[in-house]
């Protein structure tokens, strides 16, 4: 399949382009940022995705969501890159989403048409380290009574501090590395035991840390079968994976953009700095380092869509790429904007801090790229 937008997906970028560029700009999230808002997102702006269909886009049509797919997400998530926007549609619309549609059954139906519907709010509890390792499960589910009790703790939960519902990662049988034998579970944040910190990142954007201790929960609070479920956590995380990668391609475009700018107005002995050919080659490989790491993402979310199963060494492959080309693209943002590029006053600044978090989100480059060679046997 061609590695380009067709004309339905260039429609949907250019809505998405719109509306999150007037309600959602990099000025708004400086403003929450500032204001220290207690939500650090703007319901208002969360109101018009889900008006949009932008919440619902991986729900299925019955749950009344927009049944799109993984290209038309990662079209959203670059321009949510782009704007350095603060948003629940990762944790809630991408990876909340998934999850549900992964579990199957009646309750995971009700909460789809709520997240289609915009109405709550979920976020995914699986880090406990600080570094990603989604297979180090210590938090434990000990059978009682007709549920779980669930001790442990999770850090770096995106989202976690306004989520309605908490998708814990628990082990169930095993040990503490062990691929199988863990569970996910529904979990009310006001329950009893449950200890909610919210941890504002280096970016202004929203994480938290999650203590469970001694919290109970009934046996409908299971997602999908108890001991399997690996296989929901591994598919939400790649749907999360390709989505932060296509977040990174926008957060790097834009730096490229602005700094193109710059070079264009920006003079120095009597002329535009963008004239001085070091700073042209520096340019040239930036923009075809973006444009291969471009395909390299819009290639993992169409296996995503088609061919899901053998989607995982192409998401390695994106995030890989999305982290190094992205890196690359704000410090040359930070460098060719000199002094001015070091101070808060200036934007770059922010997206060089989102670029470093998205790095770390779900795993970074070197994470990948060990991946990439044990799923091919090395």
């Amino acid at each position: 399949m061609a590695l380009v937008l067709n004309e339905e997906q260039s429609m949907l970028r250019d809505s998405a382009r719109g509306l999150i560029a007037d309600r959602g700009p990099v000025a708004q999230l400086r403003k929450l940022r500032d204001d220290r808002d207690a939500s650090g997102f703007s319901r208002e702006l969360w109101k018009e995705f889900a008006d949009m269909g932008f919440a619902g886009i991986l729900v299925p049509e019955e749950n009344g969501g927009s049944a799109l797919g993984h290209v038309e997400a990662g079209v959203v998530m670059e321009e949510i890159g782009r704007n350095l926007t603060s948003s629940p549609f990762l944790s809630t619309a991408l990876l909340g989403a998934t999850a549900m549609k992964r579990a199957g059954g009646a309750r995971a139906g009700e909460i789809l048409s709520k997240i289609a519907a915009g109405q709550i709010l979920l976020a995914l509890a699986c880090d406990e380290k600080s570094k990603h390792n989604p297979h180090h499960v210590e938090t434990r589910a000990t059978r009682a009574g007709n549920g779980f009790t669930l001790k442990g703790a999770k850090t770096f939960v995106v989202d976690g501090h306004v989520a309605d519902l908490i998708l814990v990662v628990a082990r169930t049988a095993g040990g503490v590395n062990d691929k199988e034998g863990v569970t996910l579970l529904a979990v009310d944040p006001k329950a009893k035991g449950v200890s909610v910190e919210r941890t504002i990142m280096v970016d202004a954007h929203n994480a938290a840390r999650i203590t469970f201790d001694d919290v109970h929960v009934d046996a409908d609070a299971v997602l999908g079968e108890v001991d399997n479920g690996a296989r929901i956590v591994s598919d939400a995380l790649n749907v999360g994976r390709a989505a932060v990668a296509a977040e990174l391609v926008g957060v790097g475009d834009e730096a490229f953009d602005r700094t193109v700018a710059y070079l264009k107005e920006r003079k120095q002995f009597g002329k535009a700095i963008g004239e001085f050919q070091g700073l042209q080659h520096r340019v040239s490989h930036l923009y075809c380092e973006l444009e291969v790491t471009r395909a390299a993402v819009l290639k993992a979310l169409q296996t995503l869509d088609q061919a899901p199963a053998n989607a995982a060494p192409f998401v390695s492959l994106a995030k890989a790429r999305a982290c190094a080309s992205t890196n690359l693209a704000v410090q040359e943002a930070v460098q060719m904007h000199g002094g001015i590029g070091m101070t808060d006053a200036v934007d770059i600044g922010l997206f060089m801090k989102r670029a470093r978090v998205g790095q770390e989100l779900f795993g970074d480059s070197r994470f990948h790229a060990d991946r990439i060679a044990r799923l091919r046997g090395y």
